[in-house]
């Protein structure tokens, strides 16, 4: 073989391998309906920015936001075309059965986010396109036109047998998507999922991110699998949350902070314990995480 020849196989070469190593990484989501989702007033920055004061008002941000308050969105808010990107799902990984919401597609998808709802929900409040201001159409619409797939379970119990089911879902995605991210989202009393997946040295090694939404804080998290290998963690959470106080949250993500660990906090100010997944900014929140 001719030196000319050996040469050109080489670069031929590098430039597969380039593109397989580009087609892995997630790229930004880009702008989609920000001037709507964005953060309406930033009262307050600190950390570089990495802790927010986000101002809320319910006159603005539920009546003027929505058609009917809390149940259904104006309808600027939502663009669904989407719905053809969806389908419900049982999903049977290893011997345990899920039932989830799929948005996109369902291999060799950019990257994943899962969504965990919380005490009483099921796969049906992840995928509600009206509700929560339209919030997760906009997921919903972020996800797809960015080449990356959502899935919203059923979590069934927010024990060991839970905590398993979303184990199986996040390998599942994670060897779907060819180990491309995955982020996993936490509301209110998902929370629970979120914390516990933290210990399983093996899920938490196929997680590029955490989202914590109005939930409860774990006092032990420095001593677990997500902590040792500096898993991104954002926070977001209403200041009168009367379920799970925001000051408590708020001491985790200092002690976090303080140690130089890569994480980040939004605060809604006066929101309550739903404020979180109504007004959590997704594309922000993503592609910090991704960006890490």
């Amino acid at each position: 073989m001719s030196t000319i020849v050996f040469s050109i196989r080489c670069l031929i070469a590098a430039v597969l391998f380039s593109s397989v190593v580009a087609a892995a990484e997630a790229k930004p989501l880009p702008p989609y309906k920000d001037a709507l989702f964005g953060y309406p007033e930033i009262l307050r920055e600190e950390d570089g920015g990495d802790f927010r004061v986000v101002g809320y008002q319910e006159l603005r941000d539920i009546n003027g936001r929505d058609q009917i308050p809390e149940r259904r969105v104006k309808r600027a808010y939502v663009s669904l075309g989407v719905k053809s990107s969806q389908a419900n799902e049982t999903l049977d990984l290893g011997g345990r059965s899920i039932d989830v919401t799929r948005v996109g597609r369902d291999r060799g998808a950019a990257f994943t986010v899962i969504f965990i709802h919380g005490r009483g929900g099921d796969r049906r409040l992840g995928a509600n396109d009206f509700s929560f201001g339209g919030n997760f159409n906009r997921l919903k619409n972020l996800t797809v036109g960015s080449g990356g797939i959502y899935y919203a379970p059923s979590v069934r119990s927010f024990d060991a047998a839970g905590v398993a089911d979303i184990a199986a879902l996040i390998r599942f995605a994670a060897e779907r998507s060819g180990n491309r991210p995955v982020v996993l989202s936490c509301a209110s009393m998902g929370s629970f999922i979120c914390w516990a997946i933290s210990r399983d040295q093996q899920a938490t090694a196929m997680l590029s991110g955490m989202m914590v939404m109005g939930g409860v804080a774990d006092p032990a998290f420095q001593e677990s699998a997500a902590y040792k290998s500096r898993l991104p963690m954002f926070f977001s959470h209403g200041s009168n949350d009367s379920v799970y106080p925001a000051e408590v949250q708020i001491a985790l993500y200092r002690s976090l902070k303080d140690k130089g660990y890569p994480t980040r906090f939004v605060l809604f100010e006066t929101g309550s314990h739903g404020t979180p997944v109504r007004m959590t900014d997704w594309r922000d929140a993503l592609n910090w995480i991704l960006e890490r």
